[in-house]
């Protein structure tokens, strides 16, 4: 990033993005709460458009923000700030002037916002972690999740690695897609597939997930909400409820809490297409 100063600026500058529908700040909600993270807005393999139709449809009372919402490590490196990214930035402050309650939690692509913790930028509440409870009563652990990887935290010039050759698979998914595009199938992510099939990360991910549900577990918590990882997941660990939201890169994923409290997976597929649920609703 440019800076602690530009870091500021792309949360209060003014924006030309679309205004919402008329009457959409009168209805009620449509969520309970929605949970988004790994938009990593400054770089090409952030979706902000899809993103945009996203929060368009689906309002809500609260809205977290977890983490590596900018990408800072990117924009160091090469500036990327198309009208659509203001735009998601503009949707989101749109939202808290609205009276949703924006909280955003840094994650590491992100973490120079870490230093503005306690701060609100705009109605929105800048924390180092959250705790979310549901209608029906569970308390759950807001963090981005970089705190249990152990790259990120023993060898941080790995990681770096790893983020380039993250980025050369993302480039090859879009013209992989484009492709796809052209011949009428439908998105298909290429890294996600690579995860799924490589034994390594498949056991990096299993083990990132049975860290984090042990920490909220540890605080007493009935489960934990994360991102990081880019990997979409509900499911109960040892009595923990683990929930990772997934990504804006590739999965085009949020987690959702109804207003019963149920918990659920969501996929967009683009305006006017359902959002697909990828995973059943979850009660207590």
């Amino acid at each position: 990033m440019q800076g602690a100063g530009e870091a500021q600026h792309l949360w209060e500058c003014d924006g030309t993005a679309q205004p919402d529908k008329p009457g959409a700040a009168t209805e009620r909600p449509r969520y309970r709460a929605i949970f988004i993270s790994d938009l990593h807005l400054g770089t090409p393999g952030c979706q902000a458009v899809p993103l945009l139709e996203f929060l368009r449809e689906h309002n809500s009372e609260s809205l977290y923000l977890i983490g590596d919402i900018i990408d800072g490590w990117q924009l160091r490196r090469r500036w990327y700030w198309p009208q659509a990214h203001n735009d998601v930035v503009q949707k989101l402050l749109r939202q808290a002037r609205k009276g949703c309650r924006v909280v955003f939690v840094p994650g590491n692509h992100d973490e120079f916002a870490r230093g503005f913790v306690g701060n609100n930028f705009g109605g929105i509440e800048v924390a180092e972690d959250a705790v979310h409870t549901t209608a029906d009563g569970r308390r759950l652990w807001i963090t981005h999740g970089d705190h249990f990887d152990g790259v990120i935290q023993c060898a941080k010039w790995l990681a770096y690695v790893g983020d380039h050759a993250y980025e050369f698979v993302l480039k090859l998914n879009r013209h992989v897609n484009s492709f796809r595009a052209r011949a009428g199938l439908p998105y298909w992510s290429l890294s996600a597939y690579l995860k799924h099939k490589v034994k390594k990360a498949v056991n990096y991910v299993s083990d990132f997930e049975r860290a984090v549900a042990a920490e909220a577990r540890r605080r007493g918590h009935h489960g934990v909400v994360c991102g990081h990882i880019h990997h979409a997941e509900i499911r109960e660990i040892d009595g923990t409820l683990y929930c990772n939201d997934g990504d804006w890169v590739e999965s085009r994923s949020a987690l959702v809490e109804h207003h019963d409290g149920r918990l659920e997976l969501v996929y967009w597929q683009g305006v006017g297409a359902p959002a697909e649920r990828a995973a059943p609703a979850v009660h207590a």
